[in-house]
């Protein structure tokens, strides 16, 4: 049975922990040559051992995205060295969370947050794009949040993930024409498996959250990966600039609490 990613290529940043290691697994089951990158050596070799080890393909490429064109440039030009000249997947997965609220939030952590999540996905994007454009075929997936449209006090972060999402739309605009899809996902509440990639369990202020949805519950980076494999696929050739929920129904269905 062919795999739906069979003979392609793909970068996944963030992909050594949670849900960037869910996708980029779930990309080397379904037999795309991946680039796991992240700033942990040791986490990403064992991300690359498990997509080995299934039959895949895989190499680790170490690379901090700290917003700067330099940074994003380097991971692409490597990624592309490494992946034998091309990239037909893009996932742009890594970031960061803050804990600071609007009022305790300092200038440095703003621009710190803003780089990372948005600058960092920008100028990667923009280094990598164009050669998608050159071959008239490519997949661009975005991670945005569900908390971009269900609005809980954490204004910062969810203000970059809101430009995610636009860029998504943007981006479908300015590349589709050329053959390069761009979509995202938008993660409900995920639960955070442990290092051994085991079920941690539910949380309890994870799950309050949840209360009146109709999963009723957290859901695991694997449903996230799914939808990453859907969206990287020829399943989705007519899909442009769209934001998939995968949140349970949080954001899409009037929660009602018993």
């Amino acid at each position: 049975m062919q795999k739906r990613l069979e003979g392609r290529t793909a970068l996944v940043t963030g992909a050594t922990s949670n849900i960037g290691r869910a996708i980029a697994i779930a990309f080397g089951d379904e037999g795309a040559h991946v680039v796991v990158s992240g700033r942990s050596v040791e986490r990403g070799a064992e991300v690359v051992s498990q997509i080995i080890a299934g039959g895949g393909r895989a190499d680790f490429v170490a690379a901090d995205l700290d917003g700067s064109p330099a940074a994003s440039t380097k991971l692409a030009a490597e990624a592309t060295r490494v992946l034998g000249g091309r990239i037909d997947i893009l996932v742009n997965n890594a970031g960061i969370f803050p804990a600071s609220t609007t009022a305790t939030t300092d200038e440095s952590t703003f621009d710190e947050v803003y780089a990372v999540n948005v600058k960092a996905p920008y100028f990667l994007t923009a280094a990598i794009a164009p050669a998608m454009v050159d071959a008239g075929r490519g997949a661009i997936i975005n991670l945005g949040s569900w908390i971009v449209r269900l609005a809980v006090p954490i204004a910062l972060y969810s203000s970059t993930k809101g430009a995610i999402e636009t860029l998504t739309r943007a981006w479908a605009a300015e590349f589709g024409p050329s053959g390069v899809r761009v979509n995202a996902i938008s993660p409900g509440v995920i639960r955070t498996p442990n290092p051994d990639g085991t079920d941690p369990g539910r949380h309890p202020a994870a799950e309050v959250m949840m209360v009146g949805t109709p999963a009723g519950a957290s859901g695991l980076p694997d449903a996230i990966a799914h939808a990453a494999v859907y969206l990287a696929s020829d399943e989705a050739a007519f899909v442009h600039g769209s934001v998939i929920d995968v949140d349970g129904g949080r954001t899409t269905v009037a929660v009602i609490a018993s």
